[in-house]
């Protein structure tokens, strides 16, 4: 069950409200809890024993970790849940990878292959997984106590609004609001506001670039010209934020309504003027992850040697590309990112500050789009393909004709997508996202949100579903 579906949005949700609310404050986590089960085995019934078999057994690990007065024994607890949650992520997500690249040998030595069953991925696991070593590092470190409720922890681990696509919420950031918060109506209603933008984030905008992005990459690559590829990359690029963030805002919002207030996970990423500034604003749940449970223990920016801070970014970057999805495609994406991060420190970040705000945000927007290449297209030589079409400067005429949506629609997204390097578009979005309404604005804004939701789902009546781009990592 996604967010951007009938279902979900008709039936799931104002039945889940209503009940959320009808109960007596103290029994909330357990509705909470039961509908996140229902909603999740609705798409993997078959997987949700192996997700509630983790959840237990790691809540029990860290309790013993808690508990322990040893350090051996601590380090041997935290050392077996990691070890339990990181294996069903190599499992489900790599064995596949493994055992085509192990054939992959075998037939370059001309042996013959070995037989396997393909496994399928589980929908989210890579972001639970994470939320899950969070719960077991915090707790190590003597950041936050463990939660004394087994179902608590359920809760934190498999929260319907967050746990498929994020963001990835830190057991420190969540841990107090899980055993004591308090819904507000103010606060339900911008989580109704920020809900209504994420849908049509994802049904207005990320669905239509989809469909034509679709058509665009089903062509022959090897034939395309020039305006048609960057056409195709353009809209991806946008398809791509308006999916995810779309996803990310639909979370924060029913977050909201709920009482909990959920990290961000975008600002604006399209208007940085360096890499290492775009992964501050692109998935900056998943950018924190990373430097504070691998960066940072590997040494950081403290160590004494410009070779190994280099290595340690190389790195990150490499398994985050790899986190992304069990393809070379997508450790290539995480290395050439890692390699624009390396050359910022060097000499880049210097050079771009000195080119000024407008040329320094266009190079790495350039940037970016070209990375997105090797996301989107998975087989190395259709990429190299694509890359050449992009540069063959072969622009033939652009059949607008049939085509107006899409092409207003990418308009409308560059739009949104730039509109807050100028000052009016940062302070509207200040208004907007940071300020405290006063009753005219909350009925302007529900009215708003209204027409936004209406408009969301008379689109999917008419074209259907289509999933979110971040489900499968």
């Amino acid at each position: 069950m996604v967010f951007s579906s009938i279902i979900f949005l008709l039936v799931f949700l104002p039945i889940f409200i209503l009940l959320y609310f009808a109960t007596p404050r103290k029994l909330r986590n357990y509705v909470l809890l039961a509908f996140s089960v229902f909603f999740y085995a609705w798409g993997a019934p078959w997987f949700i024993f192996f997700l509630l078999s983790s959840t237990v057994i790691n809540f029990y690990l860290v309790q013993w970790m808690y508990q322990s007065s040893q350090k051996f024994y601590s380090r041997l607890f935290l050392g077996l849940s990691i070890l339990v949650n990181v294996g069903l992520l190599l499992y489900f997500k790599y064995a596949n990878f493994f055992m085509e690249n192990v054939n992959y040998f075998r037939d370059w030595m001309h042996l013959t292959p070995l037989e396997w069953s393909r496994i399928m991925l589980p929908i989210g696991i890579s972001f639970f997984t994470f939320q899950s070593i969070t719960y077991s590092m915090d707790v190590y470190r003597k950041v936050h106590s463990p939660l004394k409720n087994p179902f608590d922890y359920m809760l934190y681990i498999m929260m319907f609004p967050q746990m498929i696509a994020g963001p990835i919420v830190r057991f420190q950031t969540i841990a107090d609001q899980i055993t004591d918060r308090r819904e507000r109506w103010d606060e339900f209603l911008y989580g109704f506001y920020r809900f209504s933008i994420g849908l049509a984030k994802k049904v207005l905008i990320a669905d239509v670039l989809g469909a034509q992005v679709n058509k665009i990459l089903a062509q022959n690559i090897a034939e395309m010209d020039a305006s048609m590829a960057w056409i195709g990359i353009l809209g991806y690029t946008f398809q791509l934020y308006f999916d995810f963030s779309g996803y990310s805002d639909m979370a924060i919002g029913i977050g909201r309504m709920l009482g909990f207030k959920f990290p961000e996970n975008f600002n604006n990423p399209y208007v940085s003027r360096s890499i290492t500034e775009f992964w501050r604003r692109w998935h900056m749940t998943l950018g924190a992850w990373m430097k504070d449970y691998l960066y940072i223990p590997l040494g950081g920016s403290r160590v004494k040697s410009t070779t190994r801070l280099y290595f340690n970014l190389g790195l990150v970057f490499l398994v985050s590309g790899l986190w992304h999805g069990a393809s070379w495609s997508f450790v290539l994406w995480g290395a050439y990112h890692g390699i624009f991060l390396i050359l910022d420190r060097i000499f880049l970040l210097r050079v771009l500050e000195k080119l000024g705000k407008f040329p320094s945000v266009a190079i790495t927007f350039f940037l970016a789009v070209m990375g997105w290449v090797m996301f989107r297209i998975e087989d190395f030589h259709q990429s190299i393909l694509f890359y050449k079409a992009l540069f063959s400067f072969d622009f033939q005429k652009v059949d607008f004709s049939g085509q107006a949506q899409f092409y207003v629609i990418l308009l409308i997204a560059a739009l949104f997508s730039f509109i807050t390097l100028f000052r009016p578009g940062l302070k509207l979005q200040e208004k907007f996202f940071f300020s405290e309404y006063s009753p005219k604005q909350h009925i302007a804004y529900w009215l708003i949100a209204v027409l936004l939701c209406v408009l969301s789902i008379a689109a999917l009546t008419g074209t259907g579903f289509s999933p979110f781009i971040y489900f499968r990592f």
